[in-house]
Parts: structure tokens; C-alpha cells; sequence
């Protein structure tokens, strides 16, 4: 089977706009970094619901603690919330109309959460309304381990942020270009 294509930064500037033009764009934008930024999987993103983003008092945490049933493999993981990704949530966030604790963090249209199937099909329109031909669901995810590995990041590191087991696992995530090709050598 085909790997999802890795995307360019001007990729991810060109899905944030097509997202940005979309009726739920901050609901979009939002769903498209968490793969890119934090490297969740698409059904990791649907699980999410309100009390795992935001704390008591409705500010978007550093860290979500993902139970083993929003995983694979039936692990429970953490995923860091870097800056960036924190503020994206909170515009979301500020944007959520009546919620609970443990509503979906992310609706649909009909106002029910997404499972992993229909997320996967909204991304799969969404990078196609782009003209991003070969990106998938699995773009964020590969793409935000791939951009950590050519920045030097450990792959025992890169392991442990994407929930793998095994380092091989992670290791075919890593999609190598040019430019890695040409840092390396400049290395000598």
C-alpha cells in the first residue's frame, strides 16, 4: 500500500486555506494541526472530547492524556501540545457553542462527533479541494515525524511521540528528501 504523501510547509499553508474557506473553518484548521503539529492519528482526533482539550476553567491544556479505548493498540498515550497548536485550540475552543465535559471536542455538521471513518473522508476532501493529490488522513501524522527527524530529533523520541512500540514502525514514517540528503552530507 502507497504511504500518505508528506507535505511541504507550503502544502500545510495551502490545506490551512482551503480549511480557512471551509463553513467550520476553525473547527478545520484545528483537526488539520492536530495531525500536523501534535502527529494524532485521525481517530485519535475524533475521540478527543472536551474535558481531554481543555481544563476547569476552559483553557486548552499542554498536554492530552489519551485513554487506551481513543488509541491504537489499546495503549494510552500523552500527546504535547505545543504553542502554536494550544492557541489554534483555543480559537476553537472560544468558538464550541453549549458543550459538557464529555462531549465530542469536535462535531459534525448534524452536531454528533466524527468516528474515525467520517474524519478520515473530511480530510480526504478537504487536501483534495486543496489540490494536494496523494495526501490522505495519515499526511499530518507522517508529515510531523518526518519534519522531527530531519531536525535531528532521536527516532526512540519520535517513537514515543507517536505512540509506536517499535522504532521500525516509526522509522517507515520517516520520508527522506532532498534537502535531509544535502544537510547530511554538509555534516562531513
Amino acid at each position: 500500500m502507497k504511504q500518505a504523501r508528506t507535505l511541504t510547509a507550503q502544502d500545510l499553508r495551502q490545506a490551512m486555506g482551503q480549511a480557512a474557506l471551509s463553513r467550520h473553518a476553525q473547527r478545520d484548521k484545528a483537526m488539520l494541526l492536530l495531525t500536523h503539529l501534535s502527529g494524532m492519528r485521525v481517530g485519535e482526533v475524533a475521540a478527543l472530547r472536551v474535558t481531554d482539550v481543555l481544563d476547569a476553567e476552559g483553557k486548552v491544556r499542554a498536554e492530552i492524556r489519551l485513554q487506551a479505548h481513543q488509541t491504537k493498540g489499546s495503549a494510552g498515550r500523552t500527546v504535547f501540545v505545543n504553542e502554536r497548536l494550544q492557541k489554534e485550540l483555543g480559537l476553537y475552543a472560544r468558538a464550541l457553542q453549549t458543550h459538557t465535559a464529555d462531549s465530542p471536542f469536535f462535531m459534525t455538521q448534524k452536531r454528533t462527533g466524527f468516528s474515525a471513518n467520517s474524519l478520515t473522508q473530511h480530510f480526504a476532501g478537504l487536501y483534495k479541494r486543496a489540490g494536494l493529490e496523494g495526501a490522505t488522513s495519515h499526511s499530518g501524522r507522517r508529515t510531523f515525524i518526518t519534519n522531527l527527524a530531519a531536525q535531528g530529533v532521536s527516532v526512540r523520541v519520535l517513537a514515543a511521540l507517536a505512540g509506536h512500540r517499535s522504532i521500525q514502525t516509526t522509522q517507515r514514517y520517516i520520508d527522506v528528501n532532498d534537502n535531509m540528503l544535502r544537510n547530511a552530507v554538509e555534516l562531513v
